[in-house]
């Protein structure tokens, strides 16, 4: 990444927190090209203490001088946000927006003409490092563009390319899929602490289970079914609790959690 780039970030909040410190720490960025803006002094304040960056309450200020601004607000006060911002933002300025269910035409229509603009759905992970992000390409964005913005999301995680007609699907599966995970882990533990197990030791069981697992999915390269007939003994263990989970639907539930929060995206974009 560029280490002169300098970066402007509208909304301090935790994701916004979470690409400065990847930027500072594995991009190579120095804290005093980067600027926060966000109406909480509170915010800044804690921002400005952890990473040493310049911070601003007016966003207009904030923007100059900017090469890359970060719409990092949320979706209800975009359209605001981008009506004060027209004036600051031109063709010069690549403009990333991580607001769910803003697409880039919505974007587009409230800045000055031809503006440079990618759309992200990043995940919460992504505030240890371990994010997943999907990125799209407005219509004016080159390919260079494309290639900054993914360096900037793979400094908290992995990212690629994919075309916005998918951004729902990616949000419902990867942006809201953290609470699928959680809940999981959540409900592994409880049945652990169920059958005996101490509350402490449940947990970390289950933690690790589900982190080891898709490490060997990752590292491997298989296919999870193959993983899991490996694991799978005729007339064992693993096929009687496979046999529960199957009776119970958990298959179709998970097909049913993603299908549900991709059309509540698509219905939220709508809105807007």
């Amino acid at each position: 990444m560029n280490p002169s780039l300098n970066i402007t970030f509208i909304g301090a909040g935790c994701m916004a927190s979470a690409l400065i410190r990847g930027l500072i720490t594995r991009g190579g960025i120095e804290p005093k090209r980067i600027t926060a803006s966000d109406v909480s002094q509170e915010r800044l304040g804690l921002i400005a203490r952890d990473f040493g960056i310049r911070t601003e309450t007016d966003n207009v200020r904030a923007a100059a001088g900017a090469d890359v601004i970060v719409l990092a607000v949320k979706p209800q006060v975009m359209d605001g946000v981008l009506c004060g911002l027209a004036g600051a933002l031109d063709a010069g300025k690549l403009v990333i927006s991580i607001a769910a269910g803003i697409t880039t035409q919505f974007i587009s229509e409230r800045l000055p003409k031809g503006p440079r603009i990618i759309r992200v759905m990043p995940n919460t992970p992504a505030l240890i490092g371990e994010g997943a992000a999907c990125l799209s390409a407005g219509p004016n964005a080159s390919k260079d563009d494309m290639a900054l913005a993914l360096e900037i999301f793979r400094s908290v995680g992995t990212a690629s390319e994919v075309g916005e007609h998918l951004m729902d699907a990616v949000t419902g599966l990867s942006g809201s899929g953290p609470a699928y995970v959680f809940l999981i882990i959540e409900a592994l533990a409880d049945a652990g602490v169920k059958a005996g197990l101490p509350r402490k030791t449940a947990q970390e069981l289950a933690v690790q289970t589900l982190i080891g697992s898709a490490r060997m999915v990752q590292e491997t390269g298989l296919h999870p079914a193959q993983l899991k007939d490996q694991v799978t003994s005729p007339g064992g263990t693993t096929i009687a609790g496979m046999q529960a989970l199957e009776a119970g639907g958990v298959r179709a539930a998970l097909y049913d959690a993603v299908d549900k929060a991709a059309a509540r995206s698509r219905e939220l974009g709508r809105k807007k």
